[in-house]
């Protein structure tokens, strides 16, 4: 079977199956993100790490803002390969990675922006007895993750580096992972966001880099080609 055709059976398979079990066991606001969110809520309904330095600044700005100067340095060496000879035979892959990071993250927006799904902070109704779940808020513009979105983003640097260098594609793969799903942890944390807005981002992401290697499938392995 030819590399792509296996690399899309495998993601295919992979993207089908992680779907339903999202969509079985992580539905917004069900039973999971309930109790994974529920110790960092306060008996009367209250979120008491909302503005917790390390998760509203620390995560939420500076580590996020890291990651942003790491997109803005392939885009600087992209623009650098027009004039440096060097960096020419990469010019189309770091392009295409800062592409893919701009469209990856500005869909999760769009999303983000039509989503009626309002933030578990904006629903907690405090009773006489605690406090209960408000699904029913009109607040919305909560789901999928935008701040999740900026580390899961990294991960288009699999595709990027998929045929040239392994060791570097599954680096960008799994720090993607690793500090996407940290980032979201921390918004779960202060109450910005269940669990599942935070997995769904990833999947979406995913859906959206494997959809965009098949179509450039052909220009990878001719970049390949010119760097061997």
């Amino acid at each position: 079977m030819h590399d792509k055709q296996r690399f899309i059976l495998y993601q295919g398979c992979f993207l089908v199956i992680s779907f339903c079990m999202l969509w079985v066991f992580f539905p917004i606001g069900g039973s999971l993100d309930l109790a994974l969110i529920h110790p960092w809520v306060s008996e009367s309904g209250q979120f008491l790490l909302r503005d917790n330095w390390y998760l509203a600044e620390l995560n939420h700005r500076y580590v996020k803002d890291l990651i942003i100067l790491v997109y803005v340095i392939f885009f600087i060496m992209w623009l650098a390969s027009f004039k440096v000879e060097k960096l020419r035979p990469v010019r189309w892959s770091y392009g295409y990675f800062f592409g893919m990071v701009i469209l990856s993250t500005s869909i999760i927006g769009l999303l983000k922006s039509q989503s009626a799904h309002a933030c578990p902070w904006n629903i907690t109704i405090p009773t006489s007895q605690g406090f209960f779940w408000d699904f029913s808020a009109t607040k919305g513009h909560c789901f999928p993750g935008g701040h999740a979105s900026t580390g899961f983003a990294l991960m288009a640097g699999y595709a990027v580096f998929r045929l040239s260098n392994k060791k570097r594609a599954y680096f960008f793969l799994v720090s993607g992972c690793i500090l996407g799903f940290a980032m979201g942890w921390a918004q779960m944390m202060r109450g910005a966001h269940f669990l599942s807005h935070n997995l769904w981002t990833a999947w979406v992401i995913w859906l959206v880099n494997v959809v965009f290697y098949f179509f450039n499938y052909k220009h990878f392995t001719t970049t390949h080609s010119s760097q061997e």
